[in-house]
């Protein structure tokens, strides 16, 4: 059920205007509304799966899944990856094949920012608040609630944890609704900056066990928007604090592709996007943005052509010449260049530095 393509054809454009070859997959951009004709206009050749693995750079927007390992021969991989989230035998496979792997997730900008995660937090973090709206109502499951303002009355609760890129726009989204809304963060300071941005009426919660408990058994809605760069997310929501929760209110944890930051969260996919644990009702989706696919996949494609672009024009030496770029090298020649990953992975003996001493 991914309806995202890597690219949209205004990016092959570019790519075939500075001399270079693009083969994309027959009907890979038809769940973005990208039919083929527009990617053949644009200057590239289409072909099956295979030919698009055959090229030196394959550019994707997920993780390989299983029935693509085979195709993985040692080329640049340049996708979201993951690595601490997802199956630990893609590590296995991206190692063994000595493929060069770069994850979107954690490229950085001059400014320690993550350029190329942002567009994807963007999508879910502002859908989360909406996936958590629609399944509250009774016939989805939900305890009832809606979340707004009926009649200059406000109704609901929302509790954001995390206010990073995601915790953002999940928050400026339930407060546009008209609910009350908290957010959850380390950094009390970022209070003035966080309600210019959202609302004047934000409450800010520090994100502590105590303080996370008490929100939590109040909450019509808890979205979980919790990152640690290239590792594994941790549990600030325990199964103690959901077994607390109002029967029939909503968890969306969008940490869940870095393995979730609430502890009943299990990965789910839109064709079964949900279950009930504990009389709450947990939407763990692992690419939510592939809901959205059209503006998901514009918005990656502004956010990572101009690094797919350096990558064709210069391979590797991209890399050397920026060292926020080179943030987003996870494997290389059979080693995990990564320190978060290789000790979330548990396997710092297969870690080295990158360029090689």
């Amino acid at each position: 059920r991914e309806g995202r393509i890597s690219m949209a054809p205004a990016g092959v454009t570019e790519l075939v205007a500075a001399g270079h070859q693009v083969i994309v997959e027959t009907r890979a951009g038809i769940g973005s509304g990208f039919p083929d004709s527009e990617y053949v206009h644009a200057g590239a050749r289409l072909g099956d799966a295979e030919d698009a693995w055959g090229a030196d750079l394959v550019v994707k927007v997920k993780e390989p899944l299983a029935p693509e390992y085979r195709f993985l021969r040692g080329q640049i991989l340049f996708t979201y990856l993951h690595l601490a989230g997802v199956r630990p035998e893609l590590t296995e496979t991206l190692l063994d094949s000595g493929t060069t792997a770069i994850a979107y997730e954690t490229v950085e900008n001059a400014a320690g920012a993550l350029p190329l995660l942002a567009p994807m937090s963007g999508v879910a973090g502002h859908m989360a608040t909406l996936v958590g709206t629609h399944y509250l109502a009774k016939a989805r499951g939900g305890r009832g609630t809606l979340l707004g303002r009926v009649l200059d009355q406000s109704y609901g609760r929302v509790l954001v944890i995390g206010d990073g890129v995601v915790g953002r726009h999940a928050a400026r989204a339930a407060a546009a609704l008209g609910t009350r809304v908290a957010i959850a963060g380390r950094h009390p300071g970022r209070l003035p900056d966080l309600r210019r941005a959202i609302s004047d009426d934000l409450e800010f919660v520090v994100s502590e066990a105590g303080a996370i408990a008490e929100h939590v058994r109040e909450c019509d809605l808890v979205v979980g928007a919790v990152l640690r760069r290239g590792d594994r997310a941790p549990y600030v929501v325990t199964e103690a604090m959901v077994t607390e929760m109002p029967e029939g209110s909503v968890i969306v944890d969008v940490s869940i592709d870095q393995g979730g930051c609430v502890e009943t969260a299990r990965p789910t996919s839109h064709s079964d996007p949900v279950y009930v644990a504990h009389g709450v009702v947990h939407y763990c989706v692992t690419n939510m943005p592939g809901a959205y696919p059209r503006t998901s996949t514009l918005a990656l494609t502004a956010a990572t052509g101009p690094y797919v672009r350096r990558l064709a024009d210069r391979g590797l030496t991209a890399l050397q010449d920026d060292s926020g770029f080179a943030r987003g090298l996870n494997t290389a020649d059979g080693h995990l260049r990564y320190r978060a990953v290789a000790e979330a992975l548990g396997r710092t003996e297969a870690y080295r530095d990158w360029p090689d001493a």
